[in-house]
């Protein structure tokens, strides 16, 4: 049942749960399917990812090769991950015809933010703080702020600190 899906889909998937009552898509214990799958992978039958709690085999052709030979089937059988995807006939992409018109057509690219950040038809100049603005910080140059340097305990030098690197001898 688990080759037959194998070679059918080209790919199996399998929860990281060996306690899971069956797989979800076949009718077989979870941790059956992940153990004959480490076992293709180790034999090299398989191709193993893991995302998120989720084995991913994929068939190698030496698995396809096997399975082939495994369940008697002819060499025009194949899985569904080598099936050509049928597309309909028609026109080569990058031809503009079968395309929506681009949303931001014309213009400088700016779309409909016009006079966002002052650009736009008013000119190209970036708009500053204005002259009265003057950013307070912390007073006495202070050693303010997060992460490192934002003052210790008491906000105060690092050679306050008794035993502190460049601090004199405490006597």
């Amino acid at each position: 049942l688990v080759y037959k899906y194998l070679f059918n889909e080209g790919v199996l998937f399998a929860e990281k749960d060996f306690n899971l009552p069956k797989h979800p898509e076949l009718e077989v214990p979870n941790l059956q399917v992940i153990k004959l799958m480490q076992s293709f992978k180790s034999k090299g039958f398989v191709r193993e990812t893991f995302a998120w709690r989720h084995y991913y085999w994929y068939l190698t052709n030496e698995g396809i090769e096997h399975l082939r030979e495994y369940l008697n089937l002819p060499s025009e059988i194949v899985p569904a991950t080598l099936k050509k995807s049928s597309r309909p006939p028609g026109r080569p992409m990058g031809v503009a015809g079968d395309r929506p018109p681009r949303r931001f057509e014309g213009g400088r690219g700016y779309g409909d933010r016009e006079g966002y950040r002052g650009y736009g038809a008013g000119g190209d100049d970036k708009a500053g703080a204005p002259g009265t603005y003057r950013p307070a910080y912390r007073e006495g140059g202070g050693r303010g702020g997060f992460g490192r340097g934002a003052g210790g305990y008491g906000g105060g030098d690092y050679g306050s600190a008794p035993g502190a690197p460049g601090a004199p001898p405490a006597v």
